[in-house]
């Protein structure tokens, strides 16, 4: 028994381990890479592995880190199952579709461009439409939490809730092997405790290998109720400038908990009822739709506002923007809206139009509520940069900046910390999903025993 780590090694993005045992081989997460060009190149590089080999892939979640280059498994030649929930199942849709249209046209980008330069050769997309269907096509029958799945003889999956985002799950496996069971815990993406959307993460306990993401293994995040006073704050002092408010928003859980936010703003009169709010989000309008359908994953407070009738991503001023002439034509608008757009580390999508016609604007306020990985838009924007380029353009940073990391769906040293220390049992923890300093952080705080931060590509005996 084995295991190799083919993404997400000392990195944030890429999620893809590979485990072997019981004979077979088994991909936990298949993700893109994300960041800036460089680090998006290599989303075209050998998997580490032959995917005609793999039997089965385990899906933690639909974020496009951890799904993202399925198309390009199948494509390559894998034909095995794909296991995930049924939320997961009708996210991953969502985002296997959008960021194939996504592919495809910058594809056509690209060739216009070497057109335009005198070259000819028709630029290819990393996967189409065709290979994100050909993906979906791989999803067997959904799993629930708590349920252990047999996968083959002797070898068990048990889904657990992570809280992340909806349908979100830490997968724990049981493979007997020569009549010893061994027992390795993925904990997928692990939510914080604060969000009123989802419960909190279930620990299974115990396991002898623990795999876990380190993302904010160095910090810790204000509270949630602290954060949303921040967020409220933000946007009246934007407002107070005559400056419209740019959220760029990842569209699974954040666009759905700004929303429950703004709604209980107005509520408690924190937030005027009349503000105008725009969704500008053609996968985040979708993915609130995904959200009425599945009430297994809410946490008691959603579930309690469902269960009473209530929509609670009703907001009285509140727009559904599909179609991109209506998001153009929010270039007219100056001041007073609240604008949210994917995505949340702003490598592509309609934020990118929103922050052209607003970051040169003193007035503006661009408020981060996620994660951005190193080399994105968003981070340069965050760590202070007085000039970024969007769409091949210089454009000058002068509205205000706000990072509220309170949101984020992710959790924070603390909750890391608890949430390793109640699995019970463990021979060895594997860093993954973090920057290499915050990993070397994170596992001085470990209890005692053996922590591996593994190297792209790295394989360990279990």
């Amino acid at each position: 028994m084995r295991i190799a780590f083919h993404g997400a090694a000392r990195t944030v993005t890429g999620s893809c381990h590979l485990l072997e045992a019981c004979g077979k081989r088994i991909l936990i997460d298949c993700g893109l890479l994300q960041g800036g060009r460089e680090i998006e190149a290599q989303n075209a590089e050998p998997f580490g592995f032959d995917p005609t080999e793999i039997d089965m892939v385990l899906l933690t979640h639909a974020h496009l880190d951890h799904c993202g280059r399925l198309p390009l498994l199948v494509k390559r030649g894998f034909r095995g199952q794909i296991v995930s929930t049924a939320a997961t199942h009708d996210l991953t849709r969502l985002v296997l579709l959008d960021a194939a249209h996504l592919q495809e046209e910058e594809a056509r980008r690209r060739t216009r461009q070497a057109h335009r330069h005198g070259h000819h050769k028709k630029d290819e997309p990393l996967f189409s439409l065709i290979d994100a269907l050909d993906a979906l096509d791989r999803f067997g029958p959904p799993v629930r939490y708590g349920e252990p799945v047999a996968l083959a003889e002797g070898l068990h999956a048990t889904f657990h809730d992570a809280a992340h985002i909806l349908g979100s799950a830490g997968i724990l496996v049981e493979a007997l092997e020569d009549g010893a069971l061994r027992r390795i815990l993925f904990s997928g993406d692990i939510g914080g405790s604060g969000s009123p959307l989802l419960g909190v993460p279930d620990v299974p306990s115990p396991a002898d290998f623990v795999v876990m993401e380190t993302t904010y293994g160095n910090r810790a995040h204000k509270s949630y109720g602290d954060s949303v006073e921040e967020f409220y704050e933000a946007v009246t002092r934007t407002f107070a400038r005559g400056g419209n408010v740019i959220v760029p928003t990842f569209a699974l859980e954040r666009a759905q908990e700004i929303l429950y936010a703004i709604r209980v703003g107005i509520e408690a009169k924190r937030l005027q009822s009349s503000v105008q709010v725009f969704l500008d989000s053609p996968m985040a309008i979708s993915a609130t739709e995904i959200f009425q359908r599945h009430p297994e994953c809410y946490g008691p407070e959603l579930a309690a506002a469902f269960g009473q009738g209530q929509d609670p991503f009703h907001v009285p001023g509140l727009h559904f923007l599909r179609d991109s002439s209506e998001s153009m034509a929010l270039n007219n608008i100056v001041g007073g809206a609240i604008i949210l757009a994917g995505s949340g580390m702003c490598t592509g999508g309609r934020v990118r139009h929103h922050l052209k016609h607003n970051l040169w604007r003193a007035e503006a306020g661009i408020v981060f509520v996620g994660f951005a990985a190193e080399g994105t838009l968003a981070r340069r924007i965050i760590d202070g940069a007085k000039e970024v380029t969007v769409f091949d353009e210089e454009i000058p940073v002068r509205a205000r900046v706000y990072t509220i990391n309170g949101f984020s769906g992710h959790a924070d040293q603390q909750a890391l910390l608890a949430w390793r220390n109640k699995v019970t049992g463990v021979k060895a923890t594997f860093l993954v999903h973090g920057e290499a300093e915050t990993m070397g952080t994170f596992a001085t705080l470990l209890p005692e025993g053996r922590v591996e931060m593994p190297g792209l590509h790295q394989q360990f005996p279990l």
